[in-house]
This record gives structure tokens, C-alpha cells and sequence, in this order.
């Protein structure tokens, strides 16, 4: 732990009034995964796009019950803003756990999602967007390294379970239609 409050401390030297600007608004983006959601609904909506809308609605999905109902609730981890007080925090304090990340995790899952799907630019654009979440995070000390490695993790397993599932039942469905089980 004191390796990760070495890290959190020493991304805490790095700040600047534009920094303090800047990275709430960048976290921001990751707030209930409304971004994603958003993309997902366009894609949805444009016929050609539409498995991969599908394919970053499955992945968002298996991600909330991974990260939000599953393993903040079995982990239990205090953030690091509940330790170390003297850092004044940015943003309104969050009420769940610190691990995983879920901004992380969520931001993570549509980028390998997307990536998985087979968007040549989107997914780059989407992991762009997605590390710097990850670290507005730990500069706004709400969340540990660990936390973020985690959602990191937890984020690319989604994507990719998100990706077989619909291919999966994309199999099922097309064996189905022509004339199989």
C-alpha cells in the first residue's frame, strides 16, 4: 500500500491549476459510463454499425455486473481519499468502493470491445479517451493504482466476453434461420 500512496502522492506534484480543470472534466466522460452508452445507441442505430453496437452493449452490460455489483461489493476497498484526508478532493466524493475502478473498467471494456468488433479507428480513439480516464482517477486520488490496473483488466475481459457472446448467438441464430437445430 505504501507504494501506492508513493505513486498517488508523486502524481499530486504534478498538479496545476489546469490539471485541476482539466482532469474532472476528463473523468467526467467516464460518470455512469454515459459516454459509452451513448456510442452504443449510435452504433445501434446505424444499420452497418449495428453488431458492434450490440458487441459494446453486451460488453458494458457483463462489465457493470462484474465490476459495480460483483467485485466492489466482495472487495470493499476504501479509497485512498478515506486514508489521506489532506488531499482536497475535485470532484463530489464518490459513495461506493474504490476496487475496481469503474470508470476504468467501463472505459476499457468499449475500447476492447470496439477493438474486438473490429473498428479499425473507433477503438483507438475510444483508448485514447479510455487511459485518460484512467489516470484523471489517480489524479483526483479517488482512486489507487491497483484500482485502475484492475479495471483495466476487468474492462478487456468484458470487451472480449461481450464479443463472444454476440458471436456466439449470431452462430446460434444463423444455424437456426437456415434450417439447423
Amino acid at each position: 500500500m505504501n507504494l501506492e500512496f508513493w505513486v498517488l502522492d508523486g502524481i499530486q506534484t504534478l498538479r496545476t491549476p489546469a490539471g485541476d480543470v482539466l482532469m474532472p472534466f476528463i473523468t467526467s466522460f467516464g460518470n455512469g459510463g454515459v459516454i459509452w452508452i451513448v456510442l452504443t445507441v449510435i452504433l445501434l442505430l446505424i444499420p452497418k454499425t449495428r453488431k458492434t453496437g450490440l458487441i459494446l452493449g453486451a460488453a458494458l452490460i457483463l462489465d457493470g455486473i462484474l465490476c459495480n455489483l460483483l467485485l466492489k461489493n466482495l472487495m470493499r476497498r476504501i479509497r485512498p481519499c478515506d486514508i489521506n484526508d489532506a488531499v482536497r478532493l475535485l470532484i463530489p466524493y464518490p459513495s461506493d468502493y474504490s476496487f475496481p475502478s469503474g470508470h476504468t473498467a467501463v472505459s476499457f471494456a468499449a475500447a476492447s470491445a470496439l477493438y474486438f468488433a473490429g473498428e479499425k479507428y473507433l477503438w483507438k480513439a475510444a483508448l485514447v479517451l479510455a487511459a485518460f480516464i484512467a489516470f484523471s482517477r489517480m489524479y483526483l486520488y479517488v482512486h489507487y493504482p491497483t484500482d485502475v490496473l484492475g479495471g483495466v483488466v476487468i474492462g478487456i475481459i468484458a470487451g472480449y466476453l461481450g464479443y463472444r457472446l454476440v458471436k456466439v448467438l449470431e452462430d446460434k441464430f444463423s444455424r437456426m434461420k437456415n434450417g439447423g437445430e
